[in-house]
């Protein structure tokens, strides 16, 4: 007869205390992360500068001079402002062709490293690996954007990024995972290597391109370093370097109506994360197999 899980229970004691830390531990870790960004949701809907932990979005209206919940003046401010709606498509545009190309360029170069009787394959390893811990630097990376003409240019944002060794090797780890005895039935079959690459090795890795194309998709939608360093014409900033440009100013002014910059900073940041707030719970089936791919070997 089995015995009831115990904590008094010594033969179950370790086991009891492992999982009560685990649980603990967790509640923590999850606490830690949802009240800050609850914190920062709570301060977008109080048109006032908040001071230390405020979790309830109830506040003084200056405009009004009644205290209201809810108040929702910085996203109509971030909403109805004309000159976030070509940036929000550049935002868009950026990410999904950063995702395709950095999907792109990962799946064909982890490919290429899983082919074991390949010459050199040890040594473009080695060189990419190397990368990782070493790179151009700043000055070198921008000379190079400026020498092969992609200063002023989108290119010059989705390019480097899509070029992430992390992610190729994430790749290269999931497709050694892939049974030898498919690719070696393919190839009796008289099925190329490309045929094989298109008709198996991708197919069975949906997990790992939802994973990875999540990572690509997230980073390009939050970047805003290679704007600022390669871009010149405002006309081509994205959806996060125009936000910044909102609460420049100690205080917003929108038809009379005065926004608290800090609310406004707030609002921003919430904006920012809501759309991968709705993708994410489409692809979690796939991020969650993903994140362990490659982790054990047959």
């Amino acid at each position: 007869m089995k015995k009831k899980f115990n904590l008094i229970n010594p033969q179950y004691a370790p086991r009891s205390w492992f999982v009560l830390f685990n649980t603990l531990f967790f509640v923590f870790l999850m606490a830690a992360m949802i009240i800050p960004i609850f914190k920062i949701f709570c301060d977008s809907m109080v048109n006032e500068t908040v001071y230390g932990l405020k979790l309830i979005p109830k506040g003084f209206d200056p405009n009004t001079g009644k205290e209201v919940w809810f108040n929702t003046i910085a996203y109509k401010r971030i909403v109805t402002d004309p000159g976030l709606y070509k940036p929000f498509l550049i935002s868009i545009y950026t990410t999904l062709m950063t995702t395709f190309l950095g999907l792109l360029i990962s799946t064909l170069g982890a490919y290429v490293l899983i082919q074991k009787d390949m010459p050199g394959v040890k040594l473009f390893s080695y060189m990419l690996l190397f990368t990782m811990i070493f790179n151009g630097g700043l000055i070198p990376t921008f000379l190079v954007m400026k020498n092969i003409g992609l200063l002023d240019s989108l290119w010059a944002v989705m390019l480097p990024m899509s070029m992430n060794v992390y992610n190729l090797v994430l790749m290269r780890s999931f497709f050694e995972g892939i049974p030898v005895s498919l690719f070696e039935a393919a190839e009796i079959d008289g099925c190329t290597p490309m045929g094989i690459f298109v008709k198996i090795v991708l197919p069975l890795s949906k997990a790992a391109l939802a994973s990875i194309g999540l990572f690509f998709a997230v980073a390009a939608w939050s970047e805003y370093f290679h704007y600022v360093i390669y871009i010149k014409s405002s006309s081509k900033y994205n959806f996060q370097y125009k936000l910044r440009d909102l609460f420049q100013d100690k205080q917003e002014s929108d038809q009379g109506t005065k926004i608290n910059v800090n609310t406004l900073k707030s609002a921003a940041v919430i904006v920012s994360i809501v759309p991968f707030m709705f993708i994410y719970p489409f692809c979690q089936k796939y991020f969650m197999t993903g994140v362990t791919m490659g982790a054990v070997k047959e």
